[in-house]
């Protein structure tokens, strides 16, 4: 089963649950940031569900690359800035390919990139990298270790399918005017061609 892969040497079934975690953390530290900012309930995440997967992405590779420097904070720093601005700056392209949008805009900062990335969230994504270190992942290893292991596959198999089926109904309903006619045509004959048989 793909609960046993293993992903840069720790378990599939871990590195799913983590991702997880990151994904509904992140999810709502910035849903709640962006209520209190916008004075009314703000859901930062695309679809419906209560995740955001950029922060699991984010963590894990940051987690994941940067382990060698660990042990050196100065470097940690500076290399989470270059690493998650990185990761910024290519999930605004696809975003933007993908959507036509960026769900955040940097112009009013010092300092910004075409209002996609700005010295100010890069140096926060330095120290969120010292803190991924010193105790956020610990966290989120003990959140995880603290789940049956049946209970979190059944669970993550579960958040999953159900993220990716709210994702993609409201991929469609946002995108479906952007769908060629000649898609719509293909479906009719299909269904067409399934009604006969």
């Amino acid at each position: 089963m793909w609960w046993n892969k293993v992903i840069f040497g720790w378990s599939a079934y871990h590195v799913v649950l983590w991702f997880l975690v990151y994904s509904i953390l992140g999810w709502f530290v910035e849903s709640v940031y962006m209520s209190l900012c916008n004075r009314k309930i703000t859901n930062r995440g695309f679809a419906r569900c209560p995740v955001c997967p950029i922060y699991g992405v984010g963590a894990l590779t940051v987690f994941f690359m940067l382990q060698p420097y660990s042990e050196h904070p100065v470097k940690l720093f500076f290399m989470g800035m270059l690493l998650a601005t990185s990761i910024e700056f290519i999930t605004a392209g696809i975003m933007n390919k993908i959507f036509g949008e960026i769900w955040w805009d940097y112009r009013r900062k010092p300092f910004n990139y075409k209002g996609i990335i700005c010295l100010e969230s890069s140096i926060a994504w330095g120290f969120y990298t010292l803190a991924l270190f010193a105790f956020l992942q610990n966290m989120i290893v003990g959140i995880v270790d603290v789940i049956p292991v049946m209970i979190g596959k059944i669970g993550g198999t579960i958040v999953i399918v159900v993220y990716a089926a709210d994702f993609f109904i409201t991929l469609y309903r946002e995108k479906k005017e952007d769908i060629p006619d000649r898609v719509w045509q293909v479906k009719d004959k299909l269904l067409d061609k399934l009604s006969k048989e």
